[in-house]
């Protein structure tokens, strides 16, 4: 199991989608801020401020990014990117582990 080692937690969990959706913040020791959650099945749009790496430890989704028409299926140890002030759906197939990074 990979571990995240000297990082500083935001106890207070970010919860989404009457809580079909959650995660925690933490910061680098470098000052990069990530999340790690856990998305359960269904259908969500997320906007975002910063760019994100979006990767996923575990699970199946769907994704299509703003203006695309294109819907690409992301499973355990894949990853995509979504730019920054845009927004993107995603089909959750099976519960899915993920980790954001947020890219400034």
């Amino acid at each position: 199991m990979e571990s995240i080692k000297n990082v500083e937690l935001v106890r207070k969990a970010n919860i989404y989608f009457d809580g079909n959706v959650t995660s925690r913040t933490f910061i680098e020791a470098n000052g990069d801020k990530k999340t790690l959650g856990i998305m359960m099945v269904g259908e969500y749009t997320f906007g975002t401020n910063d760019a994100e790496l979006m990767e996923i430890i575990a699970g199946e989704c769907e994704v299509r990014l703003k203006d695309s028409t294109e819907w690409n299926t992301y499973t355990e140890n894949t990853s995509f990117n979504v730019t920054a002030n845009s927004s993107f759906d995603i089909i959750v197939k099976v519960i899915t582990d993920y980790c954001c990074s947020f890219i400034k």
